[in-house]
């Protein structure tokens, strides 16, 4: 329930967090940390450090789906009144909050190799994915020249997925 009111005030209500800057850490929050810990802790009933580390990457992909949907939108948002951390980060900025999330991904699935199995390395790949949509956030692009780096990135954290998950849970199997 906490999810749905959290998703209701993203862009509803009379302040909508949204527009207050906050938007990129309720995704983390709510599409990384409680998606992935929740999930584990309803089916473990423990917490566990391997979830943390995954919460983190499929969060930090998530926040960067939006950190480029926010990016496109910096002029029109502006002229809006609408506050989202790309405005308040100007768009070089935002850019390179795009890139340190796609980073911090990366070093979420060594994180998980570590503690699991270094199978899910495989997970790696999908920065193969992410380099076109890394150009063209870093190379400047605007408007509709971002329009493909959304799907890259939704793609990427797919990618990301995967591969991390299927050891996981054929390591579970076989213990």
């Amino acid at each position: 329930m906490v999810c749905v009111l959290a998703a209701w005030f993203y862009t509803g209500g009379s302040r909508p967090y949204g527009y207050l800057g906050l938007g990129e850490v309720m995704v983390f929050v709510f599409f990384g940390l409680v998606a992935v810990i929740g999930t584990t802790y309803v089916q473990t009933e423990t917490f566990e450090l391997l979830a943390l580390y995954a919460a983190v990457g499929i969060g930090a992909l998530a926040c960067a789906i939006l950190v480029v949907n926010n990016l496109r939108d910096i002029p029109t948002d502006t002229i809006a009144g609408k506050r989202t951390l790309a405005v308040v980060l100007g768009d070089e900025r935002t850019r390179y909050l795009y890139a340190f999330l796609v980073g911090a991904a990366a070093v979420a699935v060594v994180a998980v190799a570590a503690a699991s199995t270094w199978w899910c390395l495989l997970g790696l790949v999908f920065v193969l994915r992410l380099l076109p949509a890394l150009r063209t956030v870093l190379g400047g692009a605007t408007g509709l020249g971002l329009i493909p780096v959304l799907q890259q990135t939704g793609i990427g954290q797919l990618i990301w997925a995967v591969p991390v998950a299927v050891p996981l849970i054929v390591l579970n199997l076989g213990g």
